[in-house]
């Protein structure tokens, strides 16, 4: 069964039809007990999200209190909206913000389409084998923690690593450098290395998208004499247009999200500059610092905004898609 959803009755979804409220949840009731032992799947993930995702709301209230660790939840003074009032004066979360979006814009730029042709191009291959070769090796950066593959740019761009050794011996330096001491590089290796890890891990929906393609298009294709690249455009591309468009919405709707992971631990005291990005800052104000509050009110104004890139993405993308929605 492909979907765990209440079995239409004749034909019909009982809570989209046009009958009164009472007939269309009697009716939900009737198909839920019909299907009760697959329906209870959903249980245990209905009570996780109730405890892990929705109770925790209530801690919110931090931002619009002066909180303390020796306070509570309700002893807090109330202090309004001057947590965020400190904000839009606040120069070094400004900062945070625009190295944020940056590193975004970039990996938006470059990190969004490399998976397209990724995929694309692993799709192409005729050996079946070596396609699978290749697929494995290209998702295999992305089971690594940050810690790790962290350690191994570390090791390779210090001054006597292996991008070092390269550059002296090609004659493109003359003496060797740490990259990740340089401020003004940091946003091209914090995105280069965000895609070399997760590149092959995004082909995955792709390359299930492709495999669904009706062969005889590229067949009908052939005879009318279209080259692979013709049919690439012409079929391929199409065909993957929704989970293209899904994937960009989610991928819009986090511009101001980033890698914590990644910036822990590439960050250093010569690149904080241009490395600190806004959860870095909330995860330095509130565990560092001890501010909560403040901590609270930044994350609570960054969730603001990002439904509101999801929100507009999603219009976007349904202007793009002939009104058709993706979300």
């Amino acid at each position: 069964m492909d979907k765990l959803a209440v079995v239409p009755v004749n034909g019909k979804n009982p809570m989209n039809s046009k009958k009164p409220m009472g007939q269309r949840v009697k009716e939900f009731v009737i198909d839920y007990k019909r299907q009760w032992e697959i329906q209870s799947m959903i249980i245990p993930g209905i009570i996780f999200m109730i405890i892990f995702c929705f109770i925790p709301i209530y801690g919110l209230t931090i931002a619009f209190k002066s909180y303390t660790v020796i306070d509570t939840l309700d002893s807090a003074p109330w202090v309004g909206l001057d947590n965020f009032r400190i904000i839009l004066s606040d120069k070094y979360f400004w900062d945070a913000v625009v190295n944020t979006l940056g590193i975004s814009f970039l990996k938006l730029a470059i990190g969004f389409v490399i998976p397209i042709i990724l995929s694309v191009m692993i799709y192409e291959l005729s050996g079946g084998r070596f396609k699978k070769i290749v697929q494995t090796i290209s998702y295999l950066p992305h089971f690594l923690s940050w810690i790790v593959l962290g350690g191994m740019l570390i090791a390779w761009f210090s001054s006597s690593g292996m991008f070092n050794e390269i550059l002296l011996n090609l004659g493109i330096i003359s003496k060797p450098v740490n990259i990740l001491l340089d401020a003004n590089k940091y946003w091209w290796i914090a995105t280069l290395s965000d895609i070399w890890k997760e590149a092959g891990w995004g082909t995955i929906l792709y390359l299930a998208i492709m495999s669904k393609i009706d062969p005889t298009y590229y067949e009908a294709a052939k005879i009318d004499g279209a080259s692979r690249m013709r049919q690439i455009w012409n079929i391929t591309l199409p065909n993957m247009k929704p989970i293209i468009s899904l994937n960009l919405i989610l991928t819009v709707s986090g511009l101001l999200g980033s890698n914590l992971d990644q910036t822990l631990v590439l960050m250093n005291s010569q690149n904080r500059v241009k490395a600190e990005v806004i959860n870095s800052y909330v995860y330095r104000m509130g565990m560092t610092q001890g501010d909560f509050s403040y901590a609270t009110a930044v994350g609570l104004g960054v969730s603001i905004v990002s439904v509101i890139l999801l929100i507009s993405a999603n219009k976007v993308s349904n202007k793009l898609n002939d009104n058709q929605s993706v979300l």
